[in-house]
Order: structure tokens, then C-alpha cells, then sequence
């Protein structure tokens, strides 16, 4: 299939099958915003439960005291609920083969 007649959500797997990424970079590269990219990351990961493969997330955190326990690993949020910075790193997804 060529890659004008792919879904936003097959280009997205696609992408993330050969690099890991960012809400906002994914985003950027698909012309969504960052919202709507998690949707189809979130899609995406249910899709792959037929396959051997799985969505891995590298959940967000926090840069001032390295929190990392979110409560939704593919969340964006919008501060830290420990310390309360606004300095959280996004999460960033990768499809792997399943191990």
C-alpha cells in the first residue's frame, strides 16, 4: 500500500514501528494535534492485540523530582501531582515485537 492511501492511524503505526515518539511529535509529523494523536495511539495499541506485537510506552515525567507514576502512562499531564511543576515530559510511545 502506498503511503497516500494509508490511514492516519497506519502511518502512525508505521511511524512507531521504526521510532519512538512524542504526543506533540506525532502531532506535528501527522497534522493533529496531540490529543487526537493519543487517540490513535490508544487505537492502535488495541489493534495489535491480534498481532505479535504490543505498544510500549515510556510513561511521562516529571523534570524538577523525576516523578513518574501516573495514573495513565499515555496521559499528558499538565503538572506533576507530587511536587507540582509544570515541567512534565511527555510520554513517548514505540511498537515492538513482543518478547
Amino acid at each position: 500500500m502506498r503511503e497516500a492511501d494509508a490511514t492516519t492511524r497506519e502511518r502512525i503505526t508505521t511511524h512507531l514501528r521504526e521510532t519512538a515518539a512524542s504526543p506533540s511529535s506525532l502531532a506535528a509529523e501527522f497534522d493533529v494535534t496531540a490529543n487526537v494523536a493519543v487517540e490513535h495511539v490508544r487505537h492502535v495499541a488495541r489493534s495489535l492485540s491480534d498481532r505479535d506485537e504490543e505498544l510500549l510506552v515510556a510513561p511521562p515525567e516529571c523534570r524538577d523530582c523525576g516523578f513518574d507514576r501516573f495514573d495513565d502512562r499515555a496521559n499528558r499531564p499538565s503538572r506533576c501531582p507530587e511536587c507540582k511543576s509544570e515541567s512534565v515530559a511527555e510520554p513517548e510511545f514505540r511498537i515492538a515485537e513482543e518478547s
